[in-house]
């Protein structure tokens, strides 16, 4: 039987050792590339210390303007955002004369829809929250179908919990599903994407197919159990749907704000947070390099065509576009929606375990470079796409990946290596004496950007709490002096742990964050 390359997890699904050599060699590249860059820089301080500093320096010229790139793009990214939630998507909707694109749909009356929201030991008033406010958007709710998928890991608190939401909210929707996903079935990971992809198949199997429903008109949409939309998400997704010109090659992307329980979070959960919505935001301005994250949107017929979300990965939420990427012969994208969802920031009652937590979360985010053996190995097997696709799109995966683990370490650590590691002849020069100066004074211009960063997280803030003092705004302005803090020790350090998983074999499992709420705050804009 021919293997199906795009069921790959690991190197342990491929039964022909040639392809199984292979695949475990692309598994290694990315952490080769990393741990070599890290290496070289320590090597080299010794014996080329002069080289090296005047690599730091060319590398902080060069982050200088990428930060300056990156801020034009967040900011434009923003005010896009900003314009869209403000647009009247459902007028918009109403106005389309015609759909011409392909679409069995002739009006937007026949699109649905479908939620698919997994849930595993979250507290039931974050659940209710999330179906709150699905209940407060625009979109006519007999257009909308939602699955709560539960864990049988979980079953004596799943069965509590959607026994309460099938009674408060059963009846307000469409059709209304609780699956409870199988524990310990053969080739899954645990996890969101198993758990996804047994609810696709039961409203499938249930309600879809039993209806007629054309697959066409069916837009899913994958969520956190956290995930509060916001109350034109849906118009605004579907008008987009509607207008695209493939909208069965395409996967609908909205801007993840990490705002439910901000104002409740410690300060270093609040960087973190913001600086991850202000990526996500940022990365709106690229579609060229955008790929599916968390809470995001295709059609149903995609999904079908594809099988589902893999059952045997960890990160189901970009694997998903790279399965249709491959399975469509490269012939699939990524739409930016320009329109938020909030979800929560990473928190905890006490403080270490938040820290814990947070590592844990980017750990399991950067366990994403798993996609590099997946693209590289289906870019051999797969003959149709464009060769220059494929590099420019493997070379930003990889660079991605690299520039993740290494960045933060090589501006803000290793630039005072040559100095140490030189000896006393590199220390009598010139340049030794200069690089602390140089570097120092390139590091304060790229941390000039955070006025930017304060200016648009305070915009971004949901109405502050009663209790919380007039002075809150000024401690959390100070907050961002952290950023050094999280981009060493909660984001290139655990992307670095992530890379030597894959790079010894030592596979990782799913680890789902813990969600806690300090009281019931709905910071979804009315």
């Amino acid at each position: 039987m021919e293997q199906n390359y795009l069921k790959i997890g690991t190197a342990r699904d491929l039964t022909d050792k040639k392809d199984r050599r292979l695949y475990r060699f692309f598994e290694m590249f990315t952490p080769l590339i990393t741990l070599s860059i890290l290496a070289l820089a320590v090597i080299f301080s010794f014996s080329l210390p002069a080289w090296v500093s005047l690599f730091i320096i060319l590398y902080d010229i060069y982050w200088l303007f990428r930060t300056v790139y990156f801020s034009v793009h967040l900011k434009y990214g923003y005010d896009q955002m900003r314009k869209n939630e403000n647009q009247d998507w459902l007028k918009k909707l109403s106005d389309l004369k015609e759909i011409k694109n392909g679409l069995p749909a002739k009006s937007w009356h026949d699109i649905y829809h479908l939620l698919i929201l997994p849930m595993y030991k979250e507290p039931l008033e974050i659940v209710e929250q999330t179906f709150g406010n699905i209940l407060k958007t625009d979109y006519p709710k007999d257009k909308i179908i939602v699955v709560l998928g539960c864990e049988e890991r979980d079953k004596e608190n799943a069965a509590i919990i959607a026994g309460k939401i099938k009674e408060k909210y059963g009846d307000k929707f469409f059709k209304f599903l609780v699956t409870c996903h199988p524990k310990d079935l053969e080739g899954e990971i645990a996890g969101h994407g198993s758990n996804d992809a047994w609810a696709c198949r039961k409203i499938k199997e249930l309600i879809i197919d039993p209806l007629n429903l054309p697959y066409e008109n069916i837009i899913v949409s994958s969520l956190d159990i956290d995930t509060c939309v916001y109350p034109k998400y849906f118009s605004c997704l579907a008008y987009h749907y509607l207008t695209t010109a493939k909208p069965l090659r395409t996967s609908f992307q909205p801007i993840p704000l990490y705002l439910n329980n901000i104002w409740q979070s410690p300060a270093i959960s609040r960087v973190f947070a913001f600086s991850s919505t202000f990526w996500h935001t940022m990365n709106q301005e690229r579609p060229e390099k955008l790929i599916t994250f968390s809470s995001h949107s295709m059609s149903f017929k995609s999904l079908n065509d594809v099988g589902f979300k893999q059952v045997n990965v960890i990160s189901d939420d970009s694997r998903i576009f790279w399965q249709c990427f491959f399975y469509y012969d490269g012939d699939y994208r990524v739409e930016p929606l320009f329109y938020p969802v909030s979800t929560d920031a990473t928190a905890a009652p006490k403080l270490i375990t938040t820290f814990k937590n947070i590592y844990q979360q980017q750990k399991r985010w950067a366990y994403g470079v798993g996609e590099v053996p997946y693209f590289l190995f289906n870019s051999v097997k797969n003959k149709k796409i464009a060769l220059s696709k494929k590099i420019s799109m493997g070379f930003d995966l990889i660079e991605g990946h690299v520039s993740w683990a290494a960045s933060s370490l090589l501006i803000f650590a290793l630039g005072w290596l040559p100095i140490f590691l030189g000896g006393s002849q590199f220390s009598q020069t010139l340049l030794s004496y200069n690089l602390p100066k140089i570097t120092s004074t390139l590091l304060t211009i790229n941390m000039a950007g955070l006025i930017l960063l304060i200016y648009l997280s305070m915009l971004l803030l949901p109405p502050k709490p009663p209790n919380y003092g007039k002075f809150r705004y000024v401690f959390l302005a100070f907050e961002w002096i952290l950023i050094p803090f999280v981009m060493i020790f909660f984001s290139s350090i655990p992307a670095l742990h992530a890379q030597l998983h894959w790079l010894t074999g030592k596979y990782m499992g799913f680890w789902a964050t813990p969600k806690t709420r300090e009281g019931n705050f709905n910071y979804a804009k009315n």
